[in-house]
């Protein structure tokens, strides 16, 4: 891997990240917020319906690096349907390396959305951390090995500032790594909380699938290139929102 800017020349995914602590400095009340996503050139977020498809191995060393550094993880319900997570950090030695930087073994998951989920998952049936649901559905989550605390919307919607709010609040989360999928991009950005992006360009064309925003933004997003890195003909790209 080569870093092409700032200061060009070797690093690697641990390298680019051991010193990235976005935990420090928070927000007052939210956490600090950082999208990760994988696009083909042409844009798409999706490769027959999956973004697994899109990204290298090198893609994934960065997610699971990433999702070392952050005190949440969240998704949205249809991100859960499709993808079916596991686990979040499943190796004892990873979770070791997050309370040694001071935070939880297990980041705290987030979903967005409906009670629809697959609830045989490994993320439901491991045992390991806790999950947080955001939705306006009625109804009950059936029991799972972990445990699901439901955050219910009162107006039939959930209002993410206010789901920000209440992780900063309720669960001391300072920093949130949000995966997708591109519709909770869109309220993200367009709410102006979003406040980095870290995207895997990959050499794919597709013409065709869901692309990393869906859904108007109420003006231009300016985002600051903080760094570039290459692997092959793949690129690793980490911006911050003007």
């Amino acid at each position: 891997m080569r870093r092409l800017a700032p200061d060009p020349g070797p690093t690697s995914v641990g390298d680019q990240l051991d010193a990235y602590r976005p935990w420090d400095d928070p927000p007052a009340d939210r956490p600090r917020v950082a999208l990760n996503f994988a696009t083909t050139l042409d844009g798409r977020a999706t490769i027959d319906g999956r973004s697994g498809p899109i990204g290298s191995a090198t893609d994934t060393a960065m997610l699971v690096g990433l999702r070392q550094r952050f005190d949440a993880v969240m998704i949205g319900a249809g991100t859960m349907r499709v993808e079916r997570y596991d686990r979040i950090i499943r190796d004892p030695e990873k979770r070791a390396r997050r309370e040694a930087n001071g935070l939880p073994g297990d980041p705290l998951m987030v979903i967005v959305g409906s009670l629809d989920l697959p609830w045989d998952a490994g993320l439901f049936t491991d045992g390991g951390g806790k999950v947080v649901l955001f939705t306006a559905a009625e109804g009950d989550p059936p029991a799972t090995a972990t445990p699901v605390e439901v955050v219910r919307a009162s107006d039939g919607r959930v209002d993410l500032a206010g789901a920000l709010r209440n992780l900063r609040a309720e669960h001391d989360v300072r920093a949130l790594l949000c995966e997708g999928g591109p519709r909770l991009h869109s309220q993200l950005q367009a709410g102006g909380v979003a406040d980095e992006l870290f995207l895997t360009i990959a050499p794919k064309l597709v013409g065709a699938g869901a692309t990393i925003l869906e859904g108007a933004l109420p003006e231009v997003a300016e985002l600051e290139l903080l760094w570039l890195l290459q692997e092959g003909p793949e690129l690793f790209a980490r911006y911050r929102r003007r």
